[in-house]
């Protein structure tokens, strides 16, 4: 199953780009701390039951796990989830450029990190194919065209939401690997939602976003609950069985499947035609991530303990 770990990466971050282009825009009237309460609190009380008989086995987790799905919780399940919100709000859902140009540079944040806090060593050639990988993904975005940055006056906000969530998404694959060091991926997709869940409840009492729940529609109430089952509790499920077998380099570059699948969800909804350019990206960016998937190329994984 490790051969095939890296293609339920690949599965979870497809997913959330469905997450963005086709679902989060019917909760654009909302507080974006709600939607992100509400999306994580779902899963966690879903997820209670299931893993109530498992409790037994967090006795054996030390104050570095609880502090990984701490950092797992704030970075990516607050506010990574809530920049990314914000700066697709910010754009409308419609101009992505600035939004997935900048989102390009998580696998260098988590690359980086993965080094520093992991001690994962990485040959010569996986930089090459990383690299490799973050052009292709350029090139298929945007081709030879220079990315149109223009989201009105909400482009610098749009931009620096986009960065942060960058820095918060490969922050928490970093600490996403780190946490599933001794407990399974079922019971890491419940501390993860269940932490996050906490975080937010905090964050909408504080803000009192929490009063604009008597809002929600009818139809965003099923959207919440599709995307808790499928873009999201579904794809952290799968994002950590996978992660559970591979390291965190490898999984940052198999994220670069979120703009691949953006892109082409672009083109079957909007009817936005790729250019030649594109389609080369394309087959660049999926070259790389595969040569970057070989069991040869993941490195030992040497995690601080």
């Amino acid at each position: 199953m490790k051969r095939l770990a890296p293609v339920f990466v690949i599965i979870a971050a497809a997913l959330w780009a469905v997450d963005g282009i086709a679902l989060r825009p019917i909760l654009f009237t909302l507080p974006v701390p709600l939607v992100v309460f509400i999306e994580s609190t779902i899963v966690a009380i879903f997820l209670s039951p299931v893993m109530f008989k498992k409790l037994p086995s967090l006795k054996v987790l030390n104050y570095k796990d609880w502090s990984a799905f701490l950092g797992v919780a704030l970075f990516g399940g607050a506010i990574g989830t809530m920049a990314i919100t914000k700066a697709l709000f910010y754009v409308n859902f419609v101009n992505l450029s600035i939004v997935i140009l900048i989102q390009k540079l998580q696998p260098v944040f988590a690359l980086t990190l993965a080094a520093l806090l992991l001690k994962e060593s990485l040959p010569l050639k996986f930089f090459l194919w990383a690299s490799l990988a973050i052009v292709g993904a350029y090139l298929m975005t945007f081709g030879f065209t220079p990315p149109n940055l223009d989201a009105g006056e909400k482009t610098t906000a749009a931009a620096l939401f986009s960065l942060l969530a960058a820095v918060s998404f490969g922050s928490s694959t970093v600490f996403s690997k780190r946490a599933l060091l001794n407990v399974g991926f079922e019971m890491g997709t419940y501390l993860r939602f269940g932490f996050s869940s906490i975080i937010m409840l905090v964050i909408v009492l504080s803000s009192g976003t929490i009063y604009s729940i008597i809002e929600i529609s009818s139809a965003q109430i099923y959207t919440f609950l599709l995307i808790a089952f499928t873009t999201g509790g579904t794809a952290i499920f799968l994002y950590y069985y996978g992660l559970k077998r591979i390291s965190a380099s490898v999984a940052a570059i198999c994220e670069l499947a979120f703009p691949f699948t953006a892109i082409i969800l672009e083109y079957i909804l909007r009817e936005n035609i790729l250019e030649p350019a594109q389609w080369a990206g394309a087959a660049v960016l999926l070259f790389s991530i595969i040569q970057v998937s070989r069991p040869n190329s993941n490195q030992s994984e040497n995690i601080i303990r």
